[in-house]
């Protein structure tokens, strides 16, 4: 089954009288389920097909639906309620809150959604317990390793059951061995929980995981 479909789709940046384009009629369809990579150079428009998916942006023209739902004709109140409620975001920097807990930082996606505390709890510990970081709920990212605070992030992105995960460059920060464990903690999660993930990376390690890698250069699909 067909979640996210772009037709034509094009994205173009706009500096006085410079004109950049971005993506340049990408037709791409991602089926539920998949564990699939976007990859590229610098400049190829994986960040922003990225940025048109997770509806933190518009298309120029052309079409994108997720789910059957055209992203496009979302306003800025229903794209925020879009990605609060069927988008999780892993980035390559963690982005952690500092001063939270890790207990905290996960639940804070449930807390703008008015989720009660008790099921915030329950919810909140089964997750740390299920990508490995029972009993280090209560301590802060300056206390935590790098793969542990990728596995908080990856936590809370999946806290609210997304129907799909984004992952920017999600091993970057990461030494081999490390990254090869958040993986494979991200295709498990994938196998268990059938949430689809969609990777942007540079990595080969990542690609290696992917069961399909769609290459851009140039704004373009290449294959």
């Amino acid at each position: 089954m067909n979640l996210i479909k772009t037709k034509d789709l094009s994205k173009i940046y706009i500096s006085g009288e410079t004109q950049t384009k971005a993506l340049r009629g990408v037709s791409l369809v991602i089926e539920n389920g998949e564990f699939s990579v976007i990859t590229g150079p610098s400049g190829s428009g994986k960040t922003t097909l990225f940025n048109l998916i997770g509806a933190l942006d518009s298309p120029t023209s052309g079409t994108i639906t997720f789910d059957g739902d055209d992203l496009g004709k979302l306003n800025r109140k229903e794209r925020t309620l879009f990605r609060r409620e069927k988008i999780g975001f892993v980035f390559q920097t963690f982005n952690l809150i500092p001063v939270l807990t890790a207990f905290e930082n996960v639940a804070f996606p449930l807390n703008l959604l008015g989720t009660s505390e008790k099921e915030i709890k329950e919810k909140v510990y089964n997750l740390l317990e299920k990508v490995g970081l029972k009993g280090m709920e209560e301590r802060k990212p300056a206390a935590l390793s790098g793969g542990q605070q990728q596995r908080v992030a990856v936590a809370r992105a999946l806290i609210k059951e997304p129907v799909l995960v984004l992952a920017d460059e999600p091993t970057a920060n990461l030494d081999s061995a490390t990254g090869g464990e958040i993986m494979k903690l991200m295709k498990k999660l994938n196998k268990e929980e059938e949430i689809t993930f969609l990777f942007a990376t540079h990595d080969p390690m990542v690609m290696e995981y992917s069961r399909r890698r769609i290459k851009l250069r140039d704004g373009k699909i290449q294959e």
